[in-house]
């Protein structure tokens, strides 16, 4: 990143209530969403149907031993917001790259996937790091585990698993687009710098930068149409956008199509890769009749249901906050409050962080949730 910033924005009371509420919404949605795949992700539409009848999965399914669980892709989700924290609260040290704290946060995920459970012992891991249910592996992808191996951080120029342009960083990335008083250009480098520590193809990395744009402009109000249109503006100045663009205009094309169905999703491909998975989000955001409708029709499809339900989830979910999320669902939902909790964080520090730490005094609670070292 090569500024930060600035934090000179002052927040009505209105305005916190409506960026909390979209925060939520994106956590909890991207999460409901997650949920509802994740017990079909590798199911072809026909076992999906012969599973659970002709149209497809309209509930939550038993996953990992009960409803209502999480995959990687919320668990994810949760450390880059905890990274996004802990950067604005190093930045009272004089440093400034974020980046590098959401490498910290992705390692601290990745040792959820091999240890027992939370080290007492690291004392600088935050609040986050110590929710023992997060210590569970739920189909981890294999370039977020590669790319996390070790402590080496991937970088545009020098990123992690060239190849690689799955999902992986795609699904995670919902939280920079809620760095609202960022401008877009500093919201979509960020993105793709922090994807490239695991996937290090255009497409995986140009994906992710897109949809945290999209997400950018939801939180702010805006439409999705226009949101997408903001992000393909974005996209065509870097090199290697053909994919995720054609992917997004695919997406942009099929709502005008006719009557959204399991075929027209199909036909935009199974979100293994990252364009695809954006796509299929996007296109089911698009065309929904309300949070419900998107959602189902995001994971009933023969492909990664997880990871396109997540990202439609997030995007619904900034885009009408968390009531109109559906509470038949989220009553069930995997980790409810950890998610709650750190939603809420992170509206506090956005909007209120300034009273949180800085030159004139820190508290010290705030600094054991998100410790600066």
């Amino acid at each position: 990143m090569s500024a930060a910033p600035g934090h000179t924005a002052i927040w009505g009371r209105a305005e916190q209530q409506d960026f909390r509420s979209r925060v939520r919404g994106c956590l909890l949605g991207g999460a409901i969403g997650d949920a509802l795949g994740a017990g079909i992700e590798f199911d072809s539409l026909e076992a999906i149907r012969e599973a659970h009848g002709a149209d497809g999965v309209t509930d939550l399914v038993p996953a990992y031993g009960r409803r209502g669980a999480v995959t990687d892709d919320t668990q994810m989700t949760l450390f880059t917001m905890d990274g996004l924290i802990r950067a604005q609260v190093r930045r009272d040290t004089g440093a400034w790259h974020p980046p590098t704290d959401v490498h910290r946060a992705y390692l601290r995920w990745a040792a959820t996937q091999h240890d027992w459970g939370p080290d007492e012992r690291r004392k600088d891991d935050g609040w986050l790091a110590r929710e023992e249910w997060l210590y569970s592996r739920r189909e981890p992808g294999r370039a977020c585990l590669t790319g996390l191996g070790d402590e080496v951080m991937g970088t545009l120029e020098a990123p992690k698993n060239r190849d690689s342009k799955g999902c992986g960083a795609v699904m995670r990335s919902a939280p920079f687009g809620l760095l609202v008083g960022w401008e877009p250009q500093l919201v979509f480098q960020l993105a793709v710098e922090c994807a490239a520590q695991t996937h290090g193809h255009p497409t995986g990395y140009l994906a992710a930068g897109a949809f945290a744009v999209i997400s950018h402009s939801l939180a702010r109000g805006e439409v999705l149409d226009g949101a997408v249109q903001k992000a393909l503006a974005h996209l065509a100045t870097r090199p290697g956008h053909d994919e995720t663009t054609d992917a997004l205009k695919r997406a942009l094309g099929a709502v005008r199509q006719g009557m959204p169905t399991p075929a027209r999703v199909e036909s935009l491909g199974e979100g293994w890769t990252a364009e695809e998975a954006l796509a299929i989000g996007v296109y089911c955001a698009l065309v929904a009749e309300d949070i419900r409708h998107g959602l189902l029709l995001a994971v009933n499809h023969g492909g990664d249901s997880d990871s396109t339900g997540a990202i439609c989830g997030n995007l619904l979910g900034t885009l009408h906050g968390e009531t109109a999320l559906p509470p038949d669902w989220l009553v069930e939902l995997e980790g409810r409050e950890t998610i709650l909790q750190l939603a809420d964080d992170f509206a506090m520090e956005m909007t209120q962080g300034a009273a949180l730490h800085g030159p004139a005094g820190s508290s010290p609670g705030w600094l054991a949730r998100y410790p600066r070292a």
